[in-house]
């Protein structure tokens, strides 16, 4: 049943038990999405994130059609259509629609091509305006808060430490922090090698207090963490494993309460745009941070732009006479 407008929109772990409790896609449907998700990755070298959200997108758009008694390769640019309403009236955001609808325009790309179907359903239909968000970042001396928050008399404290100084000073996604192996690290040259989103490598340069914190954790923590056969990352959690994201962000949380800061305004991301806007506060070239960032668009990275704008005018309005 679609839902109304007069009611108030879901949560998200609403909607995501009222998608479980739908039937399951049918076994061919899900063949389906396979082959198009390992096609995909072999022409455009998807990243193991990108191929998990195409894969839920796609499962919740069959599950939707098998209820109505379609499939994906007859849906119509009406389904489409009805399925973008009533996800956007559940409360589903424009930014999860506009992802949903990039999967979908992929998915029927492919099966164009490959002349299973003779007309794309997705043509025409218009990707939902998002608004342009400023990202949340921290002011400087709360970075250098929270840089400070884990003890330093245990090796996970020091990990930890390690790990907050190379989000911070390198700008990396979380992603590419947990997945960063030891062989990737050039102390002497100050660099790291990183593999980001669709599988993009860059080199990324280790500031001098990054280095430092990397370097203790390299000689007095890794090695205690370590247990049986070295799996190669550079970060390692108390079993010896590479950590999770969910590990970080917990720790994250964990250190922002230590640290004074609402660990509700903290994410391993929150770091990320605290290196992009403090560099750019402090005079960074705007192509200089694109490539540290590894965004493939300009666009993508102006949007820091805004933060120091934002922080500009608090400046002005809290010390200017006539502010």
């Amino acid at each position: 049943m679609l839902a109304t407008m007069s009611e108030p929109p879901s949560s998200p772990t609403e909607r995501r038990l009222r998608a479980r409790r739908r039937a399951m896609a049918p076994v061919p449907e899900l063949a389906l999405i396979e082959r198009f998700i390992e096609r995909a990755w072999a022409e455009q070298g998807l990243a193991r994130q990108t191929q998990a959200s195409y894969r839920a997108d796609l499962d919740g758009f069959a599950r939707w059609l098998a209820e109505r008694g379609s499939r994906l390769d007859a849906a119509a640019r009406a389904d489409l259509h009805d399925y973008l309403a009533e996800r956007g009236a559940a409360g589903y955001s424009a930014r999860s629609n506009a992802r949903l609808l990039s999967c979908l325009r992929a998915f029927y790309a492919q099966r164009l091509r490959d002349g299973v179907i003779g007309v794309d359903p997705t043509a025409d239909i218009a990707s939902p305006k998002q608004a342009r968000g400023v990202p949340k970042s921290l002011a400087e001396g709360q970075v250098e808060a929270l840089l400070a928050a884990p003890p330093l008399d245990d090796p996970n404290g020091l990990r930890d430490r390690a790990m907050l100084e190379l989000m911070y000073g390198c700008g990396l996604r979380v992603s590419e922090l947990v997945a960063l192996e030891s062989l990737n690290v050039n102390l002497r040259q100050g660099a790291l090698r990183l593999r980001g989103k669709g599988g993009k490598e860059r080199l990324v340069p280790l500031g001098e207090e990054a280095r430092h914190w990397l370097e203790r954790y390299l000689a007095q923590a890794r090695p205690q963490l370590r247990q049986g056969v070295d799996p190669g990352t550079l970060f390692l959690d108390r079993r010896g494993h590479a950590p999770t994201r969910q590990q970080v962000w917990y720790a994250i949380k964990r250190h922002a309460r230590r640290a004074g800061i609402d660990p509700a305004k903290v994410s391993p991301h929150t770091l990320r745009h605290a290196f992009a806007t403090h560099l750019l506060n402090h005079g960074a070239d705007l192509r200089a941070l694109q490539m540290m960032l590894g965004h493939s668009s300009l666009s993508t990275t102006q949007i820091y732009t805004l933060v120091a704008r934002e922080g500009l005018k608090r400046l002005h309005a809290a010390h200017h006479p006539r502010g």
